[in-house]
């Protein structure tokens, strides 16, 4: 089960896989789903999801990090 944040981070990630988001990309789409917080509490909102969806959250393969940009949600090749 997903919170409704969850299922709304999830799902702007799955309409462009393999685009980068920035933080703010990701809290600017996030703010019609009542999303209230910081980049630290959009990092929490990774984590969780990461939990529900990773087969090995600690080594993720659908969500991954861009260091120094974002997030992106990786295409299965």
């Amino acid at each position: 089960m997903l919170t409704p944040i969850e299922f709304n981070l999830l799902l702007v990630f799955m309409r462009s896989p393999g685009r980068v988001y920035t933080r703010s990309d990701l809290v600017d789409l996030l703010t019609n789903s009542n999303f209230t917080g910081l980049d630290s509490t959009l990092n929490v909102h990774i984590r969780n999801l990461r939990l529900k969806i990773e087969p090995d959250p600690a080594k993720p393969h659908y969500i991954e990090t861009v260091f120094g940009v974002g997030y992106r949600f990786q295409q299965d090749t």
